[in-house]
């Protein structure tokens, strides 16, 4: 089974971004080392459809970016991005989009103030599988690290979150 292996810092960042771009939906990537599944680099990026029901990462933006990633021997190891009303489930168009198969795809929902949900998934070919997600604070114990599932798979769900 797939695990998601992230340090805190990093998903504190992730999670800060979404609450600061809520009500439009955060978007970005964690980057790593090509082949080693490691996230090390959180880049936020701008929702170039400003929308809070989708999102879309800056054409300008995202070439950068990946050339960036290309110049540094990295690959996207997570992409992330915000529910604003919603589960952290991915919608079909998030499945339609889904293109690194490799990926980690880590979607925060920001529907409750209160409360923090954040699932990861792989998508590969339009199906969707939950993974556990691990939190890894080399500031505590290097060898330390703790196991969380941060939410069930719903039986279905059937909504389209496309403005």
């Amino acid at each position: 089974m797939a695990v998601l292996s992230i340090s805190q810092a990093i998903l504190d960042g992730i999670v800060a971004h979404a609450r600061r771009d809520h009500p439009d939906e955060a978007c970005g990537v964690v980057t790593g080392p090509i082949g080693a599944d490691e996230p090390t680099r959180l880049i936020e990026m701008q929702n170039a459809a400003r929308s809070m029901t989708f999102y879309e990462f800056d054409s300008m933006e995202y070439l950068k970016v990946w050339r960036e990633m290309d110049d540094r021997d990295e690959e996207p190891v997570v992409i992330y991005h915000s529910h604003t009303a919603t589960e952290a489930y991915p919608s079909r168009t998030d499945v339609s989009f889904a293109g690194w198969p490799e990926a980690h795809y880590l979607l925060v929902s920001t529907r409750d103030p209160e409360t923090t949900e954040i699932r990861s998934y792989r998508i590969v070919d339009g199906v969707v599988t939950e993974e556990p997600v691990r939190i890894v604070d080399a500031k505590v114990d290097p060898m330390a690290v703790q196991s969380y599932m941060f939410g069930q798979s719903p039986t279905t769900v059937d909504y389209e979150c496309r403005s």
